[in-house]
C-alpha cells in the first residue's frame, strides 16, 4: 500500500491542535502477513541506504523520537532499524540530565551525541524535552541556574525555541538531515498499555511509578507539545505526528519517512578516478 507522508507533516508557522491529528487510522497494511512484509522492504531498503551514506560520508541523519510513555518509541527504534548495519548507527537515550550536564547550556548534552557524517543517530527524547517537560516541571529550571518563574514569561520558551531552530538550521547547513517524530497516541491506549506492564510478567520492569504521575499532566503536556510542533517545524527540519495506537502502522509510516528523506539525498558510492583504477588494478598482482 501507498503511504503518503505529507499527510503527516507538520507544515511551517502553522498553529497545531492535537485534537485534530488523529492518534489511530485505517491501517496502512491489509493484513499481518503484509504488515511484514512491507516492512522487511522497507528494511531492505534502508540497509542499502545506510551502506551508501557509510561509504560515502557525504550526510549525517538524525532521528528524533519524542511521545508521551508507552507509546512505543522504543519498539520503533528495534523494528525500523533491524536491518541497519551497527557499526554506522548509534542510539541515545537522553534521562534526567547529571550535575555536569546542568551546568552547561541545555543543548550541550546533546549536541556531544550528534552523529558523524555516514552516521545515523537516533535521540530517543531529545533536547525537545527542555520545552517539553520542563516546561510542565518549571521546577527543573533550579538545577539550570535558572530561577522557574523564567517559566511564566512567554519570551523565555520563544528564545528556547530559536536555539534549537538555530542549531538545526546550522546542522542542516553542514549535511546533518534532521526527522524529527512524534507518536501520538491516545490516553485511552496509553493506559491499556500502561495496565499489560503491570499484568505481564515479561514488561513489569518497563513499568515506573513515575509514568502515573506524569499522565496526570496530561493536558499540560499536549499544550506544550502543540507549542512545540507549532514553533520547531521548519522546511528543513520537519517535525512528523504519527498515529500510535496501531504499532504496525506506526512502524511502517515511520519507516517509510526516513526512506524517502534518504531517498532525497541521492546517496552513492564513492567514484574512483582512472589512476585511483589503473592503481587497484596492479594490486591485484600483490594477493598471491
Amino acid at each position: 500500500m501507498k503511504i503518503d507522508i505529507d499527510r503527516f507533516r507538520v507544515s511551517p508557522g502553522v498553529q497545531v491542535d492535537l485534537d485534530a491529528w488523529p492518534t489511530a487510522i485505517e491501517p496502512v497494511y491489509r493484513s499481518k502477513a503484509d504488515y511484514k512484509e512491507m516492512l522487511r522492504g522497507h528494511t531492505e531498503e534502508l540497509a542499502e541506504l545506510q551502506a551508501r551514506l557509510y561509504a560515502s560520508a557525504a550526510y549525517a541523519v538524525l532521528l528524533i523520537f519524542q511521545a508521551m510513555d508507552a507509546a512505543g518509541k522504543d519498539g520503533a527504534i528495534e523494528h525500523v532499524m533491524s536491518g541497519v548495519n551497527p557499526q554506522g548507527c548509534e542510539v541515545f537515550s537522553f534521562k534526567q540530565p547529571s550535575v555536569e550536564e546542568r551546568a552547561h547550556d541545555f543543548l550541550w548534552r546533546t549536541t556531544c551525541r550528534l552523529p558523524a557524517r555516514g552516521r545515523i543517530g537516533i535521540f530517543n527524547r531529545s533536547y525537545y524535552e527542555e520545552v517539553l517537560v520542563v516546561q510542565v516541571h518549571p521546577e527543573l529550571l533550579a538545577g539550570q541556574g535558572l530561577a522557574p518563574a523564567s517559566a511564566r514569561t512567554k519570551r523565555f520558551w520563544e528564545q528556547r525555541y530559536e536555539s534549537i531552530k538555530d542549531l538545526e538550521k546550522h546542522l542542516h547547513r553542514n549535511r546533518t538531515r534532521t526527522i524529527k517524530f512524534f507518536l501520538h497516541v491516545s490516553r485511552d491506549e496509553q493506559r491499556k498499555r500502561l495496565l499489560a506492564r503491570l499484568d505481564k510478567p515479561d514488561k513489569n520492569w518497563k513499568f515506573d511509578e513515575g509514568d502515573i504521575q506524569e499522565r496526570r499532566c496530561w493536558k499540560r503536556y499536549m499544550k506544550a507539545y502543540e507549542q512545540c510542533l507549532a514553533c520547531t517545524s521548519t522546511g528543513r527540519s520537519p517535525w512528523y505526528v504519527v498515529p500510535a495506537d496501531d504499532k504496525a502502522s506506526t512502524r511502517l509510516i515511520v519507516s517509510r519517512i526516513i526512506l524517502e528523506t534518504m531517498q532525497g539525498l541521492d546517496l552513492q558510492y564513492p567514484q574512483l578516478d582512472a589512476a585511483r583504477r589503473e592503481q587497484l588494478r596492479g594490486l591485484r598482482t600483490l594477493l598471491t
